[in-house]
């Protein structure tokens, strides 16, 4: 296992981070993504720390808490070798308040999910998506409080757009508040729309990408074809995340040679991609099972070659938007490394 710095925190992750939204849902709508209980979440937590990952994220939505307590469970004895992250804004009850990231809220939630997780701090709280219904800099200042209070160790935000995270970030800069570190976000050959806004946000501000849902819901596993689709599979039950599926179908097509060449998986070759991607810090895989887990674990070890990497870009490349097209139809003198010396003739 590799590991790559947490933005400017001083703090390596692993460069594959556990997902726990497999974990737990029994009887609710987290069944079709997971339903896992207590053995089989010890078995894949056990066996990913084994395996060199130090990083798994979970949220406080996650079968409604279950996946934190059954994570808790599965790191007894185990926490202080782990860089644990979990999430706030989902519902959580029915009452008005219980949704959200409103000063109360975020307080309850923060608690709820420290007793859930059997531990006095998290490493990486963040915020799970915008709430408009909320001040941003009321949410900084909470999430300001907790990192004081030493309940949170770090924080980050999850599925903002760039203008949202360059507001927060300027807030927090402007009043002296604790910043956000990194954003998940939705990353794949088959969705690679942060490209556009994101990646060039946090590149510019130095933060780290959290990717989710690498295979696109588990499109580019290559278990799903032009004929069909595997019955037991999540996206047989829960069509997500959205993506143009003629063009993941033409995607898989340039996957399933080169993980031929590499005697890999069709998903493993997707994550090494992702890998190979400088914005990536982290990549967070998902299982169900053990056999799902051990064939992520190996694409750490596949490397693709130059060659490989641009059959992939050009298969999965995004169009063009304005303004992108204005300024690559005109000269780029402008640019890093293309400074000219001008004599000014008297």
């Amino acid at each position: 296992m590799k590991y790559r710095l947490l933005a400017d925190t001083g703090v390596f992750v692993s460069e594959l981070c556990l997902g726990a939204m497999t974990f737990g849902g029994r009887g609710q709508f987290w069944e079709v993504i997971g339903g896992l209980e207590q053995s089989a979440v010890d078995a894949l937590v056990h066996r990913a720390l084994d395996a060199g990952i130090n990083f798994i994220d979970t949220a406080n939505v996650y079968s409604t808490g279950e996946s934190e307590t059954l994570l808790g469970t599965a790191l007894a004895g185990r926490r202080q070798s782990v860089v644990l992250a979990t999430k706030v804004r989902g519902r959580m009850a029915p009452g008005p308040n219980d949704v959200g990231l409103s000063r109360l809220h975020i307080m309850q939630s923060v608690d709820a999910s420290l007793t859930r997780l059997g531990t006095d701090y998290i490493d990486l709280f963040q915020i799970h998506r915008p709430d408009a219904l909320t001040n941003i800099e009321d949410t900084l200042r909470a999430l300001d409080d907790l990192v004081r209070s030493g309940k949170v160790r770090y924080i980050g935000c999850s599925n903002l757009p760039a203008w949202q995270m360059m507001k927060a970030l300027g807030l927090s800069r402007a009043q002296g508040l604790e910043r956000f570190r990194c954003t998940q976000s939705f990353y794949s050959l088959a969705g690679r729309d942060l490209e556009r806004e994101i990646i060039p946000c946090i590149r510019d501000q130095n933060l780290g990408l959290l990717v989710w849902s690498p295979l696109a819901g588990g499109f580019l596993s290559g278990k799903f074809t032009r004929d069909g689709v595997d019955a037991a599979g999540r996206r047989a039950s829960f069509d997500f995340p959205p993506i143009d599926k003629e063009r993941a179908f033409a995607i898989v097509d340039v996957l399933r040679p080169i993980a031929q060449a590499h005697d890999a998986s069709v998903s493993q070759i997707a994550l090494a991609w992702l890998l190979a991607q400088p914005a990536t810090t982290s990549v967070i895989i998902g299982a169900r099972r053990l056999e799902q887990l051990e064939d992520n674990l190996k694409s750490v070890d596949v490397v693709l070659s130059a060659d490989e990497l641009a059959r992939l870009d050009e298969v999965s490349r995004l169009s063009t938007e304005y303004p992108e097209w204005m300024s690559s139809a005109l000269p780029s003198d402008r640019l890093p490394g293309q400074e000219r010396r001008f004599d000014v003739k008297k």
